[in-house]
């Protein structure tokens, strides 16, 4: 109720010739960027596989979320929300505030990001190099009562990311991520991939895929990986579970401790439940064997996949499994990629390792 009430309030100060340019402003930044990568992963004991990473942290904000802020401010601007003089807020745990500064300067406007503490000194860094301010909370269940608040004292407009990200998506093309995989796979020798893997934040990505696939008439299924302190996979299997009884993940970025509006069960086929200590070894794992570091995330799509590339090995199948490289390692160098930290932690992810090199190698991923 806040978020409309803001809303409403500030429709009269909004100038539809700035409006006109904001959007001008963002087409022209879309022009002006390539299309991300799609990069293979060799799996040679797995020859009628093939494995393939959507390398989203060549975006110009350096993570998947670039497309979601993009698509966010666009459905603001276009829904009357934002004016030249609006301040944007986010409640973020990084990546989309990073991605909506960027936007957020790009158009002039102040950018306030409500983070949980524990957020990296990473991507706090990278908010305010893009000029926004990060007003940091100790309990993350917080960051959208806080979010909305500062968006009513100020007059400005809460993104509210976990809501709008399955709707300011057009999921039926206009390049969105799913859109852009079935282009680039064309020409390989499976084209049509018979799954598509990604994890839950918001909930957008798995929503667009979903809609995606079932508008086009596609056999590709869906699957998510989801951390096991998250709630997301435990709502898939009960629609009556709303809260996880865990503490929170570990990984950034992906999970939540409650079912956000954005997240679309009905267009998932299935859910993989993920170990925090397996994801950051698999994303330290595959850091090694492309070249450059992957951030957590990346880690628990890559363990869906070496699951189900098992089962489709298993039962004599080949074909085409497509993930995402969420975005780069380098925004938890102080974090997952720093043994202290997971010293720390009492995280131990020597076994995880091994059992991920194992797959890579040989084709074999025991759980």
């Amino acid at each position: 109720m806040a978020q409309q009430h803001v809303n409403e309030t500030r429709q009269a100060r909004i100038d539809p010739a700035w409006v006109n340019w904001a959007i001008g402003r963002i087409e022209a930044d879309y022009a002006r960027s390539a299309d991300t990568h799609l990069l293979p992963v060799s799996l040679p004991a797995l020859p009628g596989i093939a494995l393939y990473l959507k390398d989203e942290s060549s975006h110009p904000t350096g993570s998947l979320k670039h497309r979601l802020a993009r698509s966010l401010f666009l459905h603001a601007l276009c829904s009357g929300w934002i004016g030249p003089e609006t301040t944007i807020v986010e409640a973020s745990s990084g990546s989309t505030a990073v991605s909506e500064a960027y936007f957020a300067r790009m158009l002039g406007l102040s950018f306030v990001a409500v983070v949980p503490a524990s957020t990296t000194c990473e991507k706090i860094s990278a908010i305010e190099t893009h000029g926004g301010v990060c007003h940091k909370v100790d309990d993350p269940k917080t960051i959208y009562d806080v979010a909305a608040l500062i968006a009513a004292e100020q007059g400005g407009h809460w993104m509210d990311q976990f809501t709008f990200a399955e709707r300011a998506t057009d999921w039926r093309g206009n390049n969105n991520i799913a859109e852009s995989i079935f282009a680039q796979m064309r020409r390989e020798p499976h084209p049509v991939p018979t799954w598509i893997v990604c994890g839950a934040g918001t909930g957008g990505t798995s929503a667009t895929m979903g809609r995606y696939v079932r508008y086009f008439r596609h056999p590709t299924q869906i699957c998510v990986a989801d951390p096991k302190a998250s709630v997301f996979h435990r709502h898939w299997h009960d629609r009556t579970v709303r809260l996880a009884p865990e503490g929170a993940s570990l990984v950034e970025g992906i999970g939540r401790p409650t079912v956000e509006p954005s997240f679309v069960p009905t267009v998932i086929d299935r859910m993989e439940v993920v170990e925090d200590e397996v994801s950051i070894a698999a994303a330290r794992v595959i850091s090694r064997h492309l070249g450059r570091a992957v951030g957590g995330s990346t880690g628990t799509n890559l363990v869906a996949c070496a699951r189900l590339a098992m089962s489709m090995a298993a039962n004599g199948q080949n074909g085409s499994i497509v993930s995402i490289l969420c975005d780069s390692g380098e925004r938890y160098a102080s974090t997952i990629f720093d043994d202290r930290w997971l010293e720390a932690k009492g995280l131990n992810i020597r076994s995880g390792e091994e059992r991920f090199e194992h797959f890579i190698a040989l084709g074999i991923f025991e759980d």
